[in-house]
């Protein structure tokens, strides 16, 4: 019989959904195995499952800031070292800021996979780690060059031939404020590249290295066909978008992100090569990671219903200028790298908007808006609890936006339960709830931002912020008003009260408050064709004032 050239539809779907699901399996075996609450209860991790040639097989829930990206380690390591490199058994571990396009605390962990002594794929996982050692617990606010950041790691070896390099472990754990659980992080890691391999294995196993290799052909050929398809619908043109980060965390200085959408037939170039140089302070990224935001970016728009697979992205090009705040190079502090990024996706929606306007929506609230609090507590041990706060998210055609959603960036990243937060740490939540009037108004009005308030129950802690988007807020289309911007205030309603966005390791002490307002999305439309009987929904639920109604509907009552 002859070597087939191709395989049958139902077939090739059961191959599709068994990537898919092995690179779920391996996602819950790294969310049931971490030690520290910003895996197993933030979900501030990503998996992937790689064939040989470092193209997606099956990608999970996770960070969409990291699609696309986990392969680039994986390529980057083979591109140093050479094909040859990888040995069955071994496990490599990397976060080098300019390879990974992130900051030093998110980990990334693979491993080569062999079925009958051939290369077959990979494994990979990403995931926060709660210290790496930076100047500060957690990491800095206010660093203005990579060493202050943390242990930096180049692509390495963790375990060699199946053994564990007992001397890097070491090294890892000597640099970090918590080695035991940042140890118990690696090793939930090197899990899911064991679960990763098992999973491959099986489907390998089960319908035959020539069937499965050609099904990942089809599927990749499949999902790049849709893709031209869909944006060969955009009319060819150039277009352009800008906006402004508050600062970079050292200067007051805005820091300019400018994109341009050309597109040329069935192929999309998303030019960002006019964007700012690089700060001084944490705000620069990686260009592996600008990438990644603009693959957010096209997915968004382009086919957002289908699964991520190696065929996705062919349509995309991306250019990244080096030296620039996207394009950053040694030593350049890469802290808040994400805070372009959030902007980068959503300026690439308002720059397709004109061409788009049933498919886009409004800005969000924008950046991930870090809450990160320190300190002794009263048992005497030493605790870092860093919180990402929700906003709300832009309207779109026939639709509000949602509410109390967390920034496109960070995706699966879940809220800290309450039970969670009070039981881990000497802090009390004395509030937790929808931010009234902070939706941009519009004919359908973007989400809501929220409400979030501490109380410190220790004598001994710190507070460091990163909120961001205060001069390029959640703005609205075609006529909609923009989202109230984010900000924190310490001690509300005393003599000590603060309004702040940024600051760096602030003492505390017990019975301060910290309330952190998260912004609303832009609307979509123009305010006055909202219909009545919604704002009265809004009246009646308390997330609209009447003082705020006559402001933005002043023809409604």
């Amino acid at each position: 019989m002859s070597v087939k050239s191709i395989v049958d539809p139902i077939t090739t779907e059961i191959i599709r959904n068994a990537f898919i699901a092995a690179a779920d399996e391996m996602n819950a075996t790294l969310i049931r195995s971490a030690y520290t609450p910003i895996i197993y209860e933030g979900k501030d991790c990503s998996v992937a499952l790689l064939d040989a040639n470092h193209r997606i097989l099956g990608q999970s829930a996770g960070l969409p800031i990291f699609l696309g990206n986990l392969e680039i380690c994986v390529a980057l390591t083979e591109e140093r070292f050479g094909r040859e490199v990888w040995k069955p058994g071994d496990v490599w571990i990397l976060n080098d800021s300019f390879l990974t396009g992130t900051h030093l605390n998110d980990m990334t962990v693979y491993a080569p996979i062999f079925f009958e002594d051939d290369l077959v794929g990979f494994s990979a996982s990403r995931a926060h780690w709660l210290d790496i050692g930076a100047k500060d617990p957690g990491g800095p606010m206010d660093s203005t060059e990579i060493y202050q950041e943390g242990l930096r790691l180049p692509p390495l070896r963790i375990i060699i031939d199946g053994e564990m390099r007992d001397d890097v472990a070491e090294l890892i754990a000597l640099n970090s404020r918590f080695p035991y659980p940042t140890l118990g992080d690696l090793h939930a890691q090197i899990a899911v590249a064991r679960t990763g391999e098992t999973r491959l294995h099986a489907i390998l196993e089960r319908y035959g290295k020539e069937t499965v290799e050609l099904a990942r052909e089809q599927i990749f050929a499949q999902s790049e066909a849709l893709d031209r398809a869909a944006v060969s619908a955009i009319p060819d043109g150039v277009y352009s978008a800008e906006g402004c980060l508050d600062n970079d965390g050292i200067t007051d200085e805005p820091y300019w992100v400018r994109v341009k959408v050309i597109i040329r037939g069935d192929a999309m170039t998303i030019d960002l090569t006019e964007s700012d140089d690089g700060a001084r302070g944490g705000i620069n990224c990686g260009e592996a990671q600008a990438i990644s935001a603009s693959r957010v970016a096209f997915k968004l728009l382009i086919n957002p219903q289908q699964p991520i697979n190696g065929g996705t992205f062919r349509p995309l090009e991306v250019r990244v200028r080096k030296g620039s705040l996207l394009g950053a190079e040694q030593p350049s502090a890469c802290q808040w790298y994400f805070s372009s990024l959030g902007l980068l996706i959503d300026l690439v929606a308002k720059a397709l908007a004109p061409v788009l306007p049933d498919t886009v929506a409004g800005a969000s609230y924008g950046d991930s808006m870090i809450t990160m609090l320190s300190g002794i507590d009263t048992k005497g041990r030493m605790f870092v609890h860093p919180e990402a706060v929700v906003g709300g998210w832009g309207a779109w055609s026939g639709s509000d936006g949602e509410s109390a959603l967390i920034n496109s960036v960070n995706g699966s990243i879940k809220d800290f339960p309450i039970e969670v937060v009070e039981s881990r740490y000497p802090m009390r939540i004395r509030h937790y709830g929808f931010r009234p009037d902070s939706a941009g108004a519009g004919t359908w009005r973007g989400g809501f931002g929220v409400i979030r308030e501490w109380l410190v129950e220790c004598d001994e802690a710190w507070l460091s912020l990163w909120f961001e988007r205060s001069k390029t807020p959640a703005w609205g289309l075609f006529g909609a008003d923009t989202g109230e911007p984010s900000y924190v205030v310490l001690n509300p309603e005393t003599d000590r009260e603060q309004t702040l966005h940024k600051i760096n390791r602030l003492r505390l002490s017990r019975g301060d408050v910290i309330r952190c307002l998260s912004g609303g999305g832009g609307g979509y439309g123009p305010p006055e064709h909202r219909a009545a009987e919604a704002i009265e929904e809004d009246l009646a639920t308390g997330l609209l004032s009447s003082e705020r109604a006559r402001i933005d509907y002043p023809g409604s009552s």
